[in-house]
């Protein structure tokens, strides 16, 4: 009888699943419809993919996969990744994991801070594609607004610092410190070096993180970090440099002034690391003798998010002008005499200077630079002293507060920031409750001292609650302090001897836009003169300008993700370690890597992290000799620059007449230097836009010979789903979150260089001072934060929650379809430098323009600047070969995108041939006087020798919808002569008005 029970169900069973499989089949077709983000990031659409393949002449698109990505590294099967998620789920998703975070008050402080974003600034620039989606200002004439906001914003430091020379930001306040040391340590005197002076100075009062990241890069270059109190310091001639920090980590304000001139008698040179926000009340230390200041933006509204991102300013002294790290902002001419801003003295960066570089910085933080210096703009120079004096105040009221209840106040002067010593009769495990039920966070510094900050957000209800903690700790009657005004200005914690007396913010910008209408159209001036994302392609080569979906960004304005301290308790943040643990398995699932470090904050930092890793491990097996890293001449700059910082010797490998790295030169040096042979830098698909046939025998070659391989994710954007680094064989490489997973580029930063290794590199991972984090035997902080920029992970988690396993391969393929279908259109007009063994390229591919320098007087620059006429930003410029453009179109462009691109390069070539035939003048053409301004072509004396029509509508496009560049061709050698690096003074108005 069971058996006929058991046979019934099993009937039963399939007569309803014939039944209603019609039914299941619309459930799934709607959910395809419904789960469809996949269709909103990639730019083809379906019934254009087989017309795009027969202009390519491949048979299917995995025919074409087949064809340009060799069979040996092919996964052989898909990602092992979720089901993808349609965006309603996928916020949902994320909405629950915020709702795991705890949004306690914190008062820790330690160089992070509750901060209040303007609404004006949070909308129209953090969350306005018109700004987060724009691309490092190589390319000035395009790019006039942002680089105006980070003029503004250099102003802003130099002013507040007393500094006469600033930089376009840094990444964060410990990276900056780190940055003035190698700086100064690379400006000693010629006696100082021949002395062998090697020892810097760190006070025992810096930020805890701060340390731990000048100990990380003082090491590998034989600087000598030493800590210790800055009133016994006796220095001498072994001595370059010392920083201290103002107001210290305890809160402390001290008079620096003798120690800085005593350091100076000995040719020692000071950084000091200063709270922004306390400089709008503290004598800046540019006027006590400092020689470099460095910090963080951060309180000038920019939220904590769990650590970053931040900006970390940089000033200096005029003499460091060619030695300042980073990026500088300058003011020069356009060729018709108009003012116009560009990035100064480019011959410092990285790229050029490669193994010779100073400095690995690639990238900045250049949108969160841009949102504190209008934070600077809306509140002014009243604004920004009203904010601080309403700090002081209420830091004061507390710490008088306190003392009523038995408690002792510690510091004898503070801005924002008091050490509270508990009685006898309170239990520190009792406070700790206390806090914990009024959901207050503080800095617990020993058993007996309790740390506490004050902030932007507080008010004189914090206060109460505060003081009532400490009341009830104490088991003591609370009494409300009531605030008479009159009674609070009187509140002193700053003597006169280190109270501001200069003025600051004076510029005409700072005391203009103070109504949000105001802010609001000064914003949207800036805005309107960059060509951006939203605008159109940019197909700039190694950049993967792709699609930033909204989706994705949404979490950067909630308060559960954006408003959390880094150094909380880690049972407040477990939605953020749920997330990051799963974004970490996400990216091993698709690295082919046994573990994940998201502390690095650009892709530079992450190739710097990835190398000190591998000089650990080789440390641990008593290798530590090994310090020769071999690097392809086709390599990034920063590879041989971040080599260089990581104390490798570089040793370069040729390439062959195809662009690929020349297999027996590597075999002969890898087997030269065999015994001190520490790793191998490789990009793949190469920088020449081609997946090497030879990739797997250099990971062999390499192992053989003792080495380590490392991978450059800058190209994973063609790898993802196909290959992975840790299939191939690969130790460690880094992630470019802002290129391959969706994270916006924000105008110059910022950026996320995470970095995945393979198992026998896992324990060496980066630690952090506060936090646990790491591996087992972790190398010290990289940054400043735990988790990097922490709080603009959840737009590379949803963007593989968006996609899934499918997705993500699927946008790897139409990358590579993309890219060669470019190819193809392109390849009568320009000549494409290289291809794979089938005539193929990956996502990118390098057109060769050096002809024209001998046919028409063209250089390469030229087209560049012409293509903005035709609305476009360029393609990368003379990288990674001179003369050429490289061109990566990514995943998310349109054919009708892809198709105006060619008919502009289409455009440009039948220009340049006019030039060769003759029809056009060599010197003074449409390419040459490129771009076109509307003044130029709007103007009563028009000269040129070609039709206003031609220079301003050069293709067949929408009238209504023209861009404009608001400047013409820059004068780069004027602005380096003259360097300008700030906005100018009111004076300079009035005298222009008189």
């Amino acid at each position: 009888m069971k058996f006929f029970r058991v046979y019934d169900n099993l009937y039963l069973c399939r007569t309803f699943l014939q039944h209603f499989q019609p039914f299941f089949k619309i459930f799934n077709s709607m959910s395809k419809l419904t789960n469809n983000f996949i269709n909103r990031h990639n730019g083809p659409r379906a019934n254009e993919i087989a017309g795009m393949l027969k202009t390519i002449g491949a048979s299917s698109l995995d025919a074409l996969i087949d064809e340009t990505v060799p069979s040996a590294i092919r996964l052989r099967k898909p990602l092992n990744l979720p089901p993808a998620l349609n965006e309603y789920e996928y916020l949902t998703h994320l909405k629950n994991l915020g709702s795991k975070n705890k949004l306690f008050k914190s008062y820790i402080g330690s160089g992070y801070y509750n901060t209040i974003t303007p609404g004006v600034i949070q909308r129209n620039i953090l969350e306005n594609p018109g700004w987060y989606t724009s691309y490092t200002p190589y390319q000035a004439e395009i790019s006039q607004g942002r680089l105006e906001a980070l003029l503004i914003y250099q102003t802003m430091i130099s002013d507040l610092t007393g500094l006469p020379l600033a930089n376009a930001s840094l990444l964060d306040e410990g990276t900056s410190a780190a940055e003035a040391m190698i700086m100064l340590y690379n400006s000693r005197s010629r006696e100082a070096v021949k002395a062998g002076a090697n020892r810097f100075f760190v006070s025992d009062k810096l930020f805890p993180q701060t340390i731990d990241i000048l100990i990380t890069r003082a090491e590998p270059l034989g600087i000598k970090v030493e800590t210790g109190n800055w009133q016994n310091i006796g220095f001498d001639s072994t001595w370059f440099g010392a920083i201290v920090q103002y107001p210290d980590e305890a809160g402390e304000i001290h008079d620096y002034s003798s120690f800085v001139a005593k350091a100076h008698e000995n040719g020692i040179m000071v950084a000091v690391a200063a709270d922004l926000m306390s400089l709008a009340l503290l004598t800046p230390p540019g006027e006590w003798g400092a020689d470099v200041v460095v910090g963080s933006n951060q309180r000038f509204g920019l939220p904590m998010g769990f650590g970053g991102p931040h900006a970390g300013f940089f000033a200096t002294r005029e003499e460091f002008k060619r030695n300042i790290p980073g990026r500088i902002i300058g003011v020069s001419l356009d060729a018709q005499g108009n003012r116009a801003l560009r990035m100064a003295l480019q011959t410092r960066e990285q790229h050029i200077k490669r193994e010779r570089a100073t400095s690995n910085i690639c990238t900045a933080q250049a949108l969160l630079a841009i949102m504190s210096a209008m934070y600077a703009v809306y509140h002014g120079p009243q604004g920004i002293k009203q904010i601080a004096e309403r700090i002081n105040i209420l830091t004061g009221v507390l710490a008088t507060e306190v003392l009523k209840y038995g408690y002792t106040q510690l510091n004898s002067t503070y801005f924002d920031t008091v050490r509270i010593q508990i009685p006898d009769t309170v239990r520190m495990a009792e406070f700790r409750k206390l806090a914990l039920e009024n959901e207050v966070n503080f800095r617990y510094i020993s058993e007996r001292e309790i740390g506490i900050s004050i902030d932007e957000t507080t008010n004189l209800e914090d206060v109460n609650t505060l003081v009532n903690i400490f009341a009830s700790a104490a088991k003591k009657q609370f009494n409300e302090y009531i605030c008479i005004p009159e009674e609070c200005c009187r509140i002193k914690t700053i003597p006169d001897q280190f109270r501001r007396n200069s003025a600051y913010l004076q510029e005409k910008v700072f005391n203009s836009y103070h109504s949000e209408t105001g802010m609001m159209r000064f914003i949207k001036k800036l805005e309107g003169k960059d060509l951006s994302l939203n605008r159109s392609m940019i197909p700039l080569g190694s950049c993967t300008m792709k699609l930033n979906a909204a989706a994705e960004l949404f979490a950067l304005s909630w308060p559960e993700f954006n408003s959390i301290h880094p150094f909380v308790p880690e049972e407040q943040v477990e939605g953020y370690h749920l997330m990051i643990r799963d974004l970490e398995k996400a990216l091993c699932e698709i690295t082919g890597f046994a573990a994940m470090s998201f502390q690095p904050n650009s892709g530079a930092a992450g190739e710097y992290t990835g190398l000190l890793v591998i000089r650990a491990y080789h440390i641990s097996r008593g290798e530590g000799h090994r310090n020769v890293c071999l690097i392809p001449a086709s390599a990034h700059g920063t590879n041989p620059a971040s080599a260089a910082m990581a104390g490798m010797t570089v040793v370069v490998i040729k390439t062959d007449q195809n662009g690929n790295i020349d297999l027996n030169d590597l075999k002969e040096k890898a087997e030269k230097y065999k015994d001190t042979l520490s790793a191998c830098m490789v990009t793949y698909p190469s920088t020449h836009g081609v997946f090497e046939e030879g990739i797997l025998d250099l990971i062999r070659i390499v192992h053989e010979n003792g080495g380590q391989v490392y991978m450059d994710g800058a190209n994973m954007n063609a790898q993802v789903g196909l290959t992975s680094p840790g299939y191939i064989g690969a130790d460690v490489c880094h992630l470019n979150l802002h290129k391959t997973f969706a994270i916006p580029h924000g105008g110059g930063g910022p950026g996320v260089g995470p970095i995945g290794v393979a198992r026998h590199l896992k324990p060496f991972l980066p630690g952090h001072a506060l936090v646990k984090t790491g591996g087992e035997t972790p190398i010290t902080a990289v940054a400043a934060a735990p988790f990097g920029s922490a709080s603009i992970l959840p737009i590379s988690y949803g963007y593989i929650k968006l996609l899934g396993g499918e997705g993500l391969t699927e946008a790897t393929k139409l990358a590579i379809l993309n890219a060669n279908y470019l190819k193809v259109r392109l390849e009568e007009h320009y000549k494409i430098l290289y291809t794979g063994k089938n005539g193929r390229v990956a996502h990118e591919m390098i057109l060769d323009c050096n002809e024209f320098s001998k046919t028409a007087d063209l250089q390469v620059i030229d087209l560049a600047k012409r293509l903005m006429d035709y609305g476009f930003h360029a393609p990368t410029v003379a990288f990674p070969v001179h003369g050429t453009l490289m061109v990566e179109p990514t995943e998310s462009e349109p054919l009708e995108e892809l198709d105006r691109f060619v008919t502009a390069m289409i455009g440009i070539r039948k220009e340049i041939n006019e030039i060769i035939e003759g029809k056009a003048d060599r010197q003074v053409n449409v390419i040459k006087k490129a771009p076109h301004t509307l003044c130029m072509v709007t103007t009563d004396n028009w000269t040129l020798p070609y039709s206003r029509e031609k220079a301003a509508y050069p293709a067949p496009c929408d009238i209504t919808d023209k861009y404009w560049p608001s400047v013409t061709r820059i004068d780069d050698a004027y602005g380096d002569r003259n360097l300008v690096c700030t906005c100018a003074p009111v004076s300079a108005y009035e005298e222009k008005a008189g």
